[in-house]
């Protein structure tokens, strides 16, 4: 690997790793920062927001008549939306469960732009190694 993505992408992974373990363990609270709970949830959000908006941008290089080029920017800017909705109006735990939903539903249209090789395989690879490490970390944290 030498592009830094790959580094990048797993070291997204450690805040919602570390939030997850903070909350298994009792501290609910990081001075400074305030609730685990919270910094989790805008973290999801913050990243959320970045993948749907990665996703969006897949559809640039494609053919109009291409079945992509229509779904990406709506899905994409439907789930980010969504998400933004969910983080103003559900209670903490209520939103990370939608971050899972959320980061599910990324995974699975990363998994049809795979299949349709708009995405390179090993990029989806780290996808979804990362992402089946912030589902697991959601859901410790949603459990506590």
């Amino acid at each position: 690997m030498k592009k830094p993505s790959p580094y990048l992408t797993f070291a997204g992974a450690i805040p919602f790793i570390a939030c997850a373990l903070l909350l298994v363990i009792g501290i609910s609270d990081i001075p400074i920062l305030g609730a685990t709970a919270d910094i989790l949830s805008a973290y999801g959000l913050v990243i959320a927001s970045f993948m749907a908006g990665s996703q969006w941008g897949n559809h640039l290089s494609l053919a109009d008549d291409d079945k992509w080029a229509i779904r990406l920017p709506l899905v994409s800017n439907v789930i980010a939306i969504v998400l933004w909705l969910g983080f103003l109006m559900l209670p903490v735990v209520g939103f990370i469960w939608l971050l899972v939903i959320g980061f599910t539903s990324m995974w699975m249209i990363d998994y049809g732009l795979n299949r349709a090789h708009i995405i390179t395989p090993d990029y989806f690879k780290v996808r979804t190694y990362v992402t089946a490490i912030v589902i697991v970390s959601l859901i410790v944290a949603a459990l506590q």
